[in-house]
């Protein structure tokens, strides 16, 4: 017997989102399914009454009780389907809140990994295909209950119409027909259950055919404006129609083999209607029915084959969707490995860190050749420190590993005698203010962005900003630090050209006021000269601060005390600008030549 554990453990984790959601929306079920059967009730007597002739007295009664007992369900009904789409609002809510609480406390290393986002990507693209996870479970969930409450309220019809079946002629008949109608209800739940693995896999194959089609579209969609200039479109629309005819192609061939599964139940479904039929026409015919009997019967029995047609589909599919919800449960169980630390950092007021590479090695996951090699670099409290070297050569990554985004593969690094690893993680993080090449801004108010805090200090977020270059465009802001950026969250909200983004950035770093401060090629995009003076000026804002600096360029090399130069993931010169220009064989002069013409 098929255990549904994939299915308990991801319905106890979307049930805690919203626990008042489920019990709600069941209650919200139960009324509406009243409503069919009253009516179908309600409906028989009155033709009964009508039929056998009775006093008018008792048809306005009957009546009366339709229309108010129709009026408290429906309300009810109302009521409770307003409160429970609210319930599934914050459900919704919170479920992807958690997911995106999840993916922000994954660690660095975790996020970056092509296993771990691919999964990120499969949970997402499965909710776009018929809500495959914990939408479709929650569906299916929903669709077991009406079709259970269904059973339950024709059962009591079912059992009244057996205790009239005991008291009449040719009896022995009903009870063959109401046999074979089960007969038929039982096979056709069998076959359901045996033919359910095999739907599923012809349902997978038209999934991944959609998923690839997804991923076409989406990626092809963000190539805007080369679209345009070398009309890709013509490109992009042979590659969109030969995933769309596959599709079209697997679909047509997985709708026939579903049809042909799907048929013998079909069939089985009808004949046991067929017997429900037969019993009450007949019955009614011979006279031991009412009259109204034929509306009541009928309609239950309907809904009895029905149900247990439903419950058998809905069972086989929380069996298909188990394995979408795996891959959600997977997501979540992704553990950080990271450690922590908890010798605490020490506050000192003359920010006297010392930060010593010893023998560092780094490989990314998945990759064989290693990004870093044998590093070994000291770096003192208040140097500036210029990291240089060509795009790929590793700089970006010894930053990540100084910071402890990453931890080494082989090596150590210490911090005042102590391996980094042994300190309190947040607290050693609060030691950096680095504004990467790929930094981001929010769209949340100015002075949200410039303290990356609810409240910040007026003053000296306006301070900073006017330090780095953005005093002008500050004034033009209408509401000052509370001016939103960008319009994606409020229509009041101010656009920021590349330059000035890169400004609040600057102004950001400083903020912070840690006592290790690092641009990361925050200015790649700007030309050399405009690199150099915006280098030049932000070194003099620094003060006392350690600094480094990172370029592929050579614009900050001249005012800083000590220069690493990078090449194939290896520490290959270390000196000052003087010192390396002396060198006419090393890779610092090579840059240097091939850039002088800019510095002159």
């Amino acid at each position: 017997m098929y255990r549904y554990t994939t299915t308990k453990k991801a319905f106890a984790r979307y049930h805690a989102y919203n626990p008042k959601y489920f019990p709600l929306v069941f209650l919200k079920i139960v009324f509406e399914r009243i409503s069919p059967y009253f009516n179908l009730w309600m409906s028989a007597e009155i033709v009964t009454a009508l039929y056998e002739g009775r006093e008018r007295n008792t048809l306005y009664f009957l009546v009366a009780v339709t229309l108010f007992g129709n009026f408290f369900v429906q309300a009810a009904g109302a009521v409770l389907r307003r409160i429970s789409e609210t319930a599934r609002e914050v459900l919704d809510n919170n479920e992807a809140a958690a997911f995106y609480r999840k993916t922000l406390s994954l660690d660095y290393n975790k996020m970056e990994n092509p296993q771990i986002h691919l999964l990120r990507r499969k949970i997402q693209e499965n909710s776009f295909i018929n809500s495959y996870g914990v939408v479709f479970m929650r569906n299916l969930l929903e669709m077991l209950f009406s079709s259970a409450i269904d059973i339950v309220f024709s059962a009591v019809l079912f059992v009244e119409m057996i205790s009239f079946l005991a008291a009449v002629p040719f009896r022995w008949f009903g009870v063959f027909l109401i046999l074979l109608m089960a007969g038929f209800v039982v096979a056709n739940t069998i076959l359901q259950a045996k033919n359910g693995g095999k739907s599923a896999v012809y349902w997978d194959q038209i999934s991944a055919v959609m998923l690839e089609e997804n991923r076409i579209s989406q990626g092809y969609m963000m190539a805007g404006m080369d679209n345009r200039i070398y009309r890709q479109q013509l490109i992009v629309n042979r590659v969109y129609e030969k995933s769309n005819k596959a599709h079209l192609q697997v679909f047509s061939k997985v709708r026939t083999k579903v049809f042909s599964l799907s048929l013998p139940n079909m069939v089985l479904f009808k004949l046991s209607e067929l017997c429900s039929y037969l019993v009450i026409c007949f019955y009614c015919v011979i006279g031991a029915f009412p009259v109204g009997s034929l509306i009541k019967y009928v309609g239950y029995l309907g809904k009895i084959t029905g149900g247990v047609s439903t419950i058998s589909y809905a069972l086989n599919s929380l069996k298909t969707n188990e394995q979408f919800l795996e891959t959600y449960l997977e997501y979540f169980a992704v553990a950080n490995d990271m450690y922590q630390g908890s010798l605490a950092v020490e506050k000192r007021s003359d920010k006297q860190f010392e930060v010593d590479f010893c023998n560092v090695g780094f490989r990314y996951a998945g990759m064989q050749d290693a990004a870093l090699k044998n590093i070994n670099l000291k770096l003192k409290v208040g140097e500036r420190l210029a990291v240089v070297g060509q795009n790929g050569s590793g700089k970006t990554t010894f930053i990540k590993l100084l910071c402890r985004l990453y931890d080494p593969t082989e090596g150590e690094i210490f911090m005042n005698d102590f391996n980094i690893r042994k300190y309190d993680y947040r607290q050693y993080l609060d030691l950096f203010s680095v504004v990467f090449q790929d930094y981001n801004l929010l769209a949340l108010p100015l002075g949200n962005n410039v303290a990356s805090a609810p409240e910040w200090d007026k003053e000296k977020a306006k301070r900073l900003l006017c330090e780095v270059g953005f005093g002008e465009r500050y004034e033009t802001m209408p509401a000052g630090l509370d001016t939103p950026l960008y319009k994606e969250f409020d229509e009041e909200g101010v656009n920021v050209s590349g330059g000035e983004a890169q400004k609040i950035a600057l102004a950001r770093a400083l903020y912070k006021d840690a006592p290790f401060i690092i641009l990361d090629e925050p200015t790649a995009a700007l030309d050399p000269i405009a690199e150099a003076e915006i280098y030049a000026k932000f070194d003099e804002i620094v003060g006392d601060k350690t600094a480094i600096y990172i370029s592929h360029r050579l614009s900050s090399c001249r005012f800083c005390d000590k220069i690493a130069v990078f090449d194939g993931g290896r520490i290959v010169q270390v000196g000052t600008h003087e010192e390396l220009l002396r060198d006419t064989k090393g890779k610092y002069y090579e840059l240097w030549q091939a850039q002088a013409q800019y510095y002159a």
